[in-house]
């Protein structure tokens, strides 16, 4: 049956007449999709509301931000930022390939090319935010409070720009409209790495004056502490004194590292290596973003899982990270090494490498990966094998078996991403110390040596790798140092900048894609064969700074200078 509904004539004269006599009342609509400037800047919880979101960034790329918007750096993406670097080759390209192949330019960036606009973009709305703040009422501590948090944010978006373009624009508090003169050249003026790098630093050593030591119910998980300020001034300044920047003193680095570690706040989580990167809250990690359903990120289990299981594969681990972990008695994993047994290459490695990296009869999800040929079930012999690892290795770092692998649609993806952990602060602070005062030496005000930092993280529980020699000399623990962060920092955002400060990028980013191709023997026995994974990997002395997108460039009317090569 068919039913016809008419409005009475009444109505519909009447709705005639109210809009005609009400034309520009009906016209003058509030928006609902944004906030009105001058409720943001009255009302005192729209505005922390504000300043809050300020911890994440604006998607300015396909294929960036699955799930929510960006944080700092890269974080968890589809391809993520080791997927630049010797650690792993995304498995679809996604525009990483060319970073790998050192095709870098200033109209092509590849998935490098937001990190400019969304650090600015952020800066710009952190001054205005601190425009806003000395005017709107709120109690004077909680004010302070707020300040140290902006002032935070902002500093770590300068970080970003600094690691990544060495030499940036300081915009002090300056908040820009579209009636001030855009063409200023003081808007292009790109200071030395040390004017910036000081400027950052000192907006960190602010912020950390006025944030709260510790979270609570007033000041949730998530936002800025104390210790996050003062743990990524350390790291600043370990850049800072590092020879790509030559801008600063590693004495000042120890120090800078050494007032977290004073804190007594922070410990190595001693609950598993793998479990640390799962859970929401450990004494280790000292400023991280968090994420619930219906705020999640990648969904990392089928993003990077093996192909037999359903997995796209994802960021896949080379053989050149596979060969940076040691076997257990502390000697790298070659044939000189009585540990070593190349029919069983996996055995006997440091507990951090199973952790990490899905290999060759690997447990996982109930029975052993399989990336043998013929046959193997994550090989290309098995399913959906348009998803087979081009290195012969899956990762298995950020894994969380309790989420679901296939259809995990709004069922995963809430693993945290850990900024910064203790971990690191000893892994500053040891760097730090051996250049400044070598290795065995405890620097003035401190109560650790290199050496014995270095020592606490590899005796973490489940690790128990054996301590460094007490005689071990500056050249060999500098070493040492680099292999440990490779190995202990993992998959988590530090290579692509550690090799190019330490100027060691022109050997390891030219080394070939390395993998593995592995067959299995009609004896059950393998045969371990390497490849090249991805061929034309290069680097050039450029390539230790990031271009300018040429956008940028344009638009400052060819005021803004472009680092060298580009």
């Amino acid at each position: 049956m068919k039913y016809n509904y008419k409005l009475p004539v009444f109505i519909v004269i009447g709705s005639l007449l109210t809009l005609g006599s009400c034309k520009k009342d009906f016209l003058e609509t509030t928006a609902t999709d944004r906030i009105p400037t001058n409720t943001l800047e009255t009302d005192s919880a729209v505005f922390e509301a504000f300043v809050t979101n300020g911890y994440i960034g604006t998607r300015l790329q396909d294929k960036e931000a699955d799930g929510t918007n960006p944080g700092f750096g890269r974080g968890f993406e589809y391809s993520m930022a080791s997927s630049f670097t010797d650690e792993s080759l995304y498995n679809n390209d996604d525009n990483t390939w060319m970073v790998q192949r050192g095709q870098l330019a200033p109209e092509n960036l590849g998935a490098l090319g937001v990190l400019w606009g969304r650090s600015y973009r952020s800066i710009r709305e952190c001054n205005y935010a601190l425009s806003v703040l000395a005017k709107i009422e709120m109690s004077a501590g909680h004010k302070s409070m707020l300040e140290g948090e902006i002032k935070f944010i902002r500093a770590f978006r300068y970080l970003d720009l600094i690691r990544n373009y060495g030499r940036v624009v300081l915009m002090g508090d300056r908040v820009l409209g579209l009636n001030d003169n855009l063409q200023d050249p003081a808007l292009f003026k790109r200071e030395t790495i040390k004017d910036g790098i000081d400027y950052v630093a000192a907006q960190f050593a602010e912020a950390a004056e006025r944030l709260p030591q510790d979270n609570g119910s007033s000041w949730v998980a998530g936002r800025a502490t104390k210790g996050a300020a003062l743990a990524l001034r350390g790291r600043l300044l370990l850049y800072a004194a590092s020879p790509l920047y030559n801008a600063g003193t590693w004495a000042d680095a120890v120090t800078a590292s050494q007032q977290v570690m004073s804190l007594n706040k922070y410990a190595l989580y001693q609950g598993g290596y793998a479990n640390m990167f799962l859970i929401n809250e450990s004494n280790e990690a000292i400023f991280q973003r968090l994420y619930t359903r219906n705020a999640n990120h990648v969904h990392m289990e089928i993003a990077n899982g093996p192909n037999g299981y359903g997995g796209w594969a994802g960021n896949t681990p080379m053989q050149n990270m596979v060969d940076a972990y040691q076997l257990t008695n502390g000697l790298p994993a070659n044939t000189s090494n009585p540990l070593y047994d190349p029919a069983n290459p996996y055995a006997n490695r440091d507990p951090r490498f199973a952790a990490t990296i899905l290999y060759n009869g690997a447990p996982y999800r109930g029975r052993n990966v399989e990336t043998f040929i013929p046959g193997g079930r994550d090989s290309r012999d098995g399913q959906d094998n348009w998803n087979t690892s081009k290195t012969g290795y899956y990762l298995k770092k950020y894994m969380n078996d309790a989420y679901p692998l296939q259809n995990p649609w709004g069922n995963a993806g809430f693993q945290p991403w850990i900024y910064i952990r203790y971990a690191e602060v000893l892994l500053n602070f040891a760097e730090a110390s051996n250049e400044a005062y070598g290795p065995q030496a405890v620097a003035p005000g401190s109560s650790l040596s290199a050496v014995q930092a270095i020592n606490m993280i590899r005796a973490r529980q489940g690790v128990n790798m054996p301590a460094l020699s007490a005689g071990i000399n500056q050249m060999d623990m500098r070493l040492a140092i680099r292999n440990e962060r490779q190995v202990e920092l993992a998959y988590e955002e530090h290579r692509f900048y550690d090799v190019r400060r330490w100027q060691i990028a022109a050997v390891t980013e030219n080394e070939p894609a390395k993998g593995i191709i592995i067959t299995k023997n009609t004896n059950g026995t393998f045969t371990y064969t390497p490849k090249v994974a991805l061929d034309g990997r290069r680097f050039e002395t450029k390539h230790y700074w990031l271009p300018i997108p040429r956008t940028e460039i344009l638009t400052s009317n060819n005021q803004l200078e472009q680092n060298p090569g580009y």
